[in-house]
Parts: C-alpha cells; sequence; structure tokens
C-alpha cells in the first residue's frame, strides 16, 4: 500500500506555484505600468485583482488532497 504523506504533497504544490507565479508577477508589473501610463483605471483594476490572485495562490493548497492539488497544478500551467 502506497502512503502519501498530504503535508509534503501540499508543501511540493506550494513550491512550484510559487516559482511559477514569479514569472506571472513580473508580466503582471507590466500590465500595472502601461495601465498606469495610458490612464487606464478599468485594467488597471484588473491586474491589481490578479496581485491579488496570484498573492494568494499557494494558500489555495491548504486542506486539499493530492487529487485536487494535482487539478490546480494543472489548471495553471504549472510544470
Amino acid at each position: 500500500m502506497i502512503v502519501i504523506n498530504q503535508e509534503k504533497a501540499r508543501a511540493i504544490a506550494q513550491d512550484k506555484i510559487r516559482a511559477w507565479r514569479s514569472e506571472e508577477f513580473i508580466k503582471n508589473d507590466i500590465l500595472i505600468q502601461n495601465a498606469l501610463v495610458d490612464g487606464d483605471k478599468p485594467s488597471l483594476e484588473v491586474a491589481k485583482a490578479r496581485r491579488g490572485y496570484l498573492r494568494d495562490l499557494p494558500q489555495e493548497c491548504e486542506g486539499k488532497t493530492v487529487e485536487e492539488l494535482k487539478q490546480l497544478i494543472n489548471e495553471l500551467g504549472v510544470k
């Protein structure tokens, strides 16, 4: 019987998400800068909301099963 350590699985998923989101933060920061320069308030609000989503994403792993973690990782396109 194979037993998976849930805590380690969550920690691994969180680490993968943190590594993935670092590039996403860079892309999003560019969107924020462009919106500020252009005075595009709707785009700025969307980019700010995405920044908050990216920031909170590792906490999404809490309480999830291994299968749910795999699904989250796949949905994000994390490698």
